[in-house]
């Protein structure tokens, strides 16, 4: 038994009965034991303040190890209350740079942590000493009647760790692995270096009791690729010369997961760069972040490249865009095809296939098929959208919000304009179409589009936004439809927009309706907004308050990038004048 009077806990009258009395009402000794020991192996660093956010925890991977050990603890409590499902651990600070890292949780079902669990990250994470951290988990295994200890009886939990390729991921997994075992009978499970994609989907795959390896994943993919290359009409093959796709794999695991995948894809011609195998650096001067904000091209590429199509990953691989190098007198400037760009397209195809079926459906029982954006989508791609008779919805700005609207649709789709989006199909959609499937004559126009719909919802990792399943799914469409993407930059012309910051001294001063399209708070401030809008030719503008730093975010677009501009620093100005 561990010696409990050799810790400082906090109270002169302490005792070891004391505290047995005051933490087992929810576990047993040995359970608090175990979490007392363990912790002592990662005090927690002075001054850091951490929040776990859509992106989980992020942060100077030096600084960590103590964080990454307490989301240990907690995937493995998560695991328990929802009956030992397996749950996710993935080590990663996508995007950002080499000496940041990062942990964040996927839930059984492949998703991101409930948002009812974060509060209980942010306490755990700061907890400044081990018998507070002890005492936060006791209240909350308590609260949620989470069973541990002896009480679990047969029950453990699961959780699964990947990690990309940062130098700093293996120790960081090792506190992973002793924070989940701190909880016994838990177990850990080390699934290698991953995109944080692909370990998204094992644990969905897992928990519906499908095969769930990295090989299945590839297999997956493959499988599901060939079948839509196989369904491509012979009028689209004719269109398109079979070209070859470039891809920034941003020194990071997606490049590298990239390179296993095309040993199968003989119906792509690809070429790789930015894998990190010749000594590049990640996310330096590469990536899908570095080319959709800057607009200019990844480091490897240039004058050879022009007209050529071309895809930038993220660190992690969850975020794909697209750009091409438009003339060689200008060979460091791009044209970029975003996250917009990418969700038209896919919308665009999948209304293609409904059509040919609701064109059949003699009941009338029409599916309903989402767009799902934020209020950063620019807006030209909003109208085209609407022009194609899609349903837009909005979303409050962050992954989690977009996907929890898109689920409400029969076909889901979202997409921010960094690139990170997917296409989420429902389980009795997904019934119907195999269901059609096998009642449809093979060969018919119909049975073609259930089966390209089908073969999507395979294709597309409706955990999570994907590069690798993202790319195939835009290469299998560019030849289907026979386009170059040039063809496809064309569908719209984005508006120019600008964002600015403004610091102000308290951002909360500021409230907005739940899809931050407009402002609730300080009253009078939406009104002074839409006066300045309308004076500008296809004006739009919104304010939203940061999440992490007190500064209001101000976007702006209009028909000219002179006028966004304006609008933009008109519309600071009046944040400045309401909570200056």
């Amino acid at each position: 038994m561990f010696l409990f009077d050799r810790w400082d806990l906090g109270a002169s009258s302490f005792s070891p009965l004391s505290l047995s009395h005051s933490l087992t009402s929810a576990m047993d000794e040995s359970q608090i034991a175990s979490l007392l020991k363990s912790s002592e192996l990662f005090p927690t660093p002075q001054s850091v303040k951490l929040s776990y956010g859509t992106a989980g925890f992020r942060g100077d991977a030096k600084l960590l190890d103590s964080t990454v050990y307490r989301v240990g603890i907690l995937s493995a409590l998560r695991s328990l209350k929802l009956g030992s499902s397996t749950v996710g651990l993935m080590i990663t600070a996508s995007h950002n740079k080499v000496s940041d890292n990062g942990i964040k949780v996927a839930d059984p079902s492949g998703g991101m942590l409930s948002q009812e669990w974060e509060p209980f990250a942010d306490q755990i994470a700061n907890a400044s000493s081990p018998r507070e951290l002890v005492s936060l988990i006791r209240e909350f295994v308590e609260k949620e009647e989470i069973a541990i200890g002896e009480e679990k009886k047969n029950k453990s939990a699961e959780v699964w760790l990947g990690r990309d390729t940062r130098p700093s991921g293996e120790s960081l997994l090792r506190a992973a692995e002793i924070g989940v075992s701190s909880i016994l009978g838990s177990v850990a499970i080390d699934k290698g270096i991953l995109t944080t994609p692909q370990l998204h989907w094992m644990v969905r795959a897992k928990n519906k009791g499908l095969k769930a390896t990295e090989n299945d994943y590839f297999e997956n993919l493959f499988t599901s690729f060939r079948c839509l290359i196989d369904l491509i009409p012979n009028s689209g093959k004719d269109k398109l010369e079979v070209s070859k796709v470039i891809v920034d794999g941003a020194n990071g695991v997606g490049g590298l997961k990239l390179e296993e995948l095309r040993e199968s894809l003989n119906n792509l011609d690809l070429e790789i760069r930015n894998t990190g195998r010749d000594g590049g650096v990640l996310n330096e001067g590469v990536g899908a972040d570095f080319v959709q904000k800057e607009k200019v091209v990844p480091l490897g590429f240039g004058s050879k490249d022009v007209e050529t199509r071309c895809a930038s990953f993220d660190g992690d691989a969850d975020r794909l865009v697209y750009f091409y190098i438009p003339t060689e007198s200008s060979t460091d400037k791009v044209e970029l095809l975003d996250g917009d760009k990418i969700l038209s397209l896919f919308a665009l195809f999948i209304k293609e296939q409904l059509n040919t079926l609701d064109d059949d459906d003699k009941e009338g029982t029409r599916s309903r098929l989402g767009v799902v954006q934020t209020a950063y989508a620019n807006g030209a791609s909003t109208d085209y959208l609407k022009q194609l008779g899609l349903d837009v919805v909005f979303a409050k700005t962050g992954v989690k919000h977009l996907h929890e609207k898109a689920a409400e649709f029969d076909i889901g789709i979202y997409f921010e304009a960094n690139g990170h989006g997917t296409i989420l199909f429902s389980e009795t959609f997904i019934s119907l179409l195999v269901a059609k499937q096998k009642d449809l004559t093979q060969g018919s126009e119909e049975h073609k589009a259930v089966s390209r719909l089908v073969a999507v919802s395979n294709l597309i990792n409706q955990a999570v936004g994907d590069a690798l399943s993202g790319l195939l799914l835009v290469e299998v469409i560019l030849q289907h439809m026979g386009w170059s993407v040039q063809k496809w930059n064309e569908l719209y012309k984005d508006l120019p927009s600008r964002q600015i910051k403004v610091e102000v001294p308290d951002r909360a001063a500021v409230v907005t309706t739940s899809e931050e399209t407009e402002a609730l708070k300080p009253l009078g401030i939406q009104d002074a907004i839409n006066a300045e809008i309308k004076k500008y030719p296809r004006g739009r503008a919104f304010i939203r308050p940061s999440g992490t730093e007190d500064v209001v975010r101000v976007y702006a677009e209009a028909s000219t990038q002179e006028a966004a501009d304006s609008l933009a620093n008109s519309v600071a100005q009046l944040v400045k004048s309401f909570l200056g």
